[in-house]
């Protein structure tokens, strides 16, 4: 098995996913058993079986506890939509709308986030001073930040780098309505290398910051600085704790 389809295999969502169709022989087992019994289940029933079974599955495979209400509530959902005659088409547009938006996100355990106005002033003051500079937003959504910081620092180099196509479909476009200089780059950030950058900033999730700073540590320069906003890498102490906001989430740096 080749390590991209390795990790797919490992994502806890394909997991959940191949967890909930196993549940379902389960499912067709109690129903007929109780049936047997002189029950006769309704299809309210047959959910609430379904999202037992899938959440004991679930249970046995060590998921992370929040699972285990999605599992549970997954085929209460269903039994819902269908009890609401929506036209197909519309779950399809939805489908669809949901895939351009979160793409691989079952993957990298990474949803958006959004940063804020505050946590851009911060990382402006976290630049290199008196001299073009090179830096990077890994996940960069709707563009937010790379924008920001080509419009106040027009001599230096701002690229921002997104896996979802909707973002990042957002991110060029309004790149170009505003005659910014901001780049971005539809693809994941492993791909990259940070040696070509200054600062490298990321508001990803606790699932990749394992990885994150394994690339950062073989790649970055002497001299390049690594930001988190809200989650912090286990692995190494950060050089400063900047708190955008005064409250609530801090933005984490480390020094090369």
């Amino acid at each position: 098995m080749s390590p991209a389809l390795r990790r797919i295999w490992r994502a806890p969502a394909v997991q959940a996913l191949l967890l909930q169709a196993s549940a379902f022989p389960l499912t067709l087992l109690a129903l007929y058993l109780l049936a047997r019994a002189g029950a006769a289940p309704s299809y309210l029933a047959a959910a609430l079986v379904q999202g037992a079974a899938a959440c004991l599955l679930t249970r046995w495979r060590a998921l992370a506890p929040w699972w285990l209400a999605i599992q549970l509530l997954f085929p209460l959902a269903l039994y819902g939509a269908a009890t609401l005659a929506i036209a197909p088409a519309w779950f399809l547009g939805g489908f669809v709308f949901l895939l351009l938006l979160y793409w691989s996100t079952f993957r990298t355990q990474v949803p958006y986030y959004p940063s804020g106005r505050r946590v851009w002033d911060a990382v402006e003051t976290l630049l290199p001073q008196g001299r073009p500079a090179a830096a990077i937003d890994i996940g960069s959504g709707l563009g937010g930040l790379v924008l920001a910081l080509a419009r106040r620092r027009p001599e230096s180099r701002f690229t921002g780098i997104e896996l979802a196509p909707l973002p990042w479909l957002a991110s060029v476009l309004r790149a170009r309505l505003a005659g910014s200089g901001a780049r971005f780059i539809r693809g994941d950030y492993e791909h990259l290398d940070f040696a070509d950058y200054d600062l490298v900033f990321c508001y990803l999730s606790p699932a990749a910051m394992s990885a994150l700073w394994r690339k950062a540590a073989a790649e970055m320069r002497p001299g390049t600085r690594l930001l988190s906003y809200e989650f912090l890498i286990t692995e190494k102490q950060p050089d400063l704790i900047v708190s955008p906001t005064g409250r609530g989430p801090s933005l984490y740096v480390w020094d090369f």
